[in-house]
């Protein structure tokens, strides 16, 4: 009978232990729930087998997205530590912002954009409108109208900044703590348009609680072909599209960093992963060396365009 219970043991103990030796954490600089957090989970769990490690999201929320990315640049150039970060978090908050713990620019290596989504101008079914031209029309006229943000300095609140400098409106700016309150309120006809990532208003749309007059990108969705992009409404500046990258800390050899863009490349091309990228309108995936251009345009583009619109963050 101790013979039979030691080899049971020593099964139960065999097959408790981690599948992989080595762990390998993908920091996310927000509260757990939101959409860069839901994509970490996705990268997650098919990256394991990929690197043959255990794969684990932790969730640094605070100061912008500042906490989560100054845990990264401090942590060992080891490949063990990545950043799952977003256009707001990585880009967005710095100009705002300058963090002294870090430097958003010089203190990561990027590896990929895994994808990026654009944004929607939605609006109440209160307000009677059924397009942006109706919007600016309204605005012009002298109706009063609002438009909710995740609070000052956001992507929601640039987005609804860049309307009213290329369309001469003056839409008052109703900051909130997120953007879920803010949407609620505008469910609930306390204001009557904000602007947000796709995935998040598509329920919304498809259930004709808030209706969809402009998207905020280049390209009209394959998911909402209906719908105008602002470029085609005669306003090309007025551009807002959220990007999610993956970042290592400063200093990561290029062989450790290499294995992990082969890796995520593998990760995107699966079936079950692009089908979800697809239901979520993300897109334009980037290789390191793409995606390491594109940020060379992006902090120069934004500090010259926040500082126009005179926008300051809390």
């Amino acid at each position: 009978m101790k013979r039979v219970t030691i080899s049971l043991c020593a099964a139960a103990l065999l097959f408790s232990a981690p599948a992989f030796a080595e762990t390998i954490r993908i920091v996310v600089p927000f509260a757990a729930g939101g959409p860069v957090d839901q994509l970490a989970r996705v990268l997650a769990h098919e990256l394991g087998p990929q690197l043959n490690a255990d794969v684990v999201v932790e969730n640094k929320g605070g100061a912008g997205g500042a906490l989560g990315s100054e845990t990264v640049a401090r942590a060992a150039p080891d490949g063990r530590t990545m950043l799952l970060a977003s256009l707001g978090s990585q880009v967005i908050s710095p100009v705002l912002k300058p963090p002294a713990g870090y430097e958003p620019v010089k203190g990561f290596e990027p590896v990929m954009l895994v994808g990026s989504v654009s944004t929607l101008l939605v609006v109440s079914p209160k307000l009677g409108v059924s397009s942006l031209k109706e919007v600016i029309d309204k605005a012009k006229a002298g109706q009063k109208m609002t438009y909710g943000s995740a609070g000052p300095g956001t992507t929601m609140n640039i987005a609804g900044e860049l309307l009213n400098a290329s369309a001469g409106t003056k839409i008052s700016h109703v900051p909130y703590r997120g953007a879920a309150p803010a949407i609620n309120d505008l469910l609930g006809g306390h204001v009557d348009m904000l602007n947000a990532d796709f995935p998040v208003l598509l329920p919304m749309i498809k259930a004709n609680t808030v209706k969809a007059v402009a998207l905020f990108g280049p390209e009209r969705s394959p998911l909402l072909p209906e719908i105008p992009t602002t470029k085609e409404l005669g306003l090309p500046d007025v551009v807002m599209e959220n990007w999610y990258g993956i970042f290592l800390p400063a200093g990561t050899p290029k062989d450790v960093a290499d294995k992990l863009e082969k890796a995520l490349f593998k990760v995107v091309e699966l079936p079950a992963v692009k089908e979800r990228f697809a239901a979520n309108g993300m897109h334009d995936t980037l290789g390191s060396a793409a995606f390491k251009a594109r940020l060379a345009k992006e902090f120069p583009y934004w500090q010259d365009t926040i500082k126009k619109l005179g926008i300051a963050g809390e």
